[in-house]
């Protein structure tokens, strides 16, 4: 069943690390079936705290979420993410 891993930007705390993380993410996706649903785009907050962004990825599977997320690749790329930002990263599976 589809899956869907979700990234919501708290609070950016070293800009030139999300640059970073922005340059090499992408190739992560290289041998995934990924879709890139939303990527940061305008948005409102209806209920809960603010954020800064969001991003919503697309998956097959919740295994294969993980495997995207577990790869050496993406690893790699989000020790940026981890030193440029406050996150909160979670997969869900889809309905149906």
């Amino acid at each position: 069943m589809v899956a869907y891993v979700i990234f919501t930007r708290e609070k950016t705390t070293k800009q030139t690390e999300l640059d970073a993380y922005a340059q090499k993410a992408p190739a992560a996706a290289e041998g995934h079936n990924v879709s890139f649903l939303a990527l940061y785009g305008k948005h409102e907050v209806l209920e809960g705290p603010t954020m800064e962004g969001a991003a919503i990825l697309q998956f097959p599977t919740i295994e294969e979420a993980r495997r995207w997320y577990d790869s050496p690749a993406y690893r790699e790329a989000s020790t940026h993410r981890h030193a440029g930002a406050e996150y909160r990263v979670f997969i869900v599976e889809g309905a149906g």
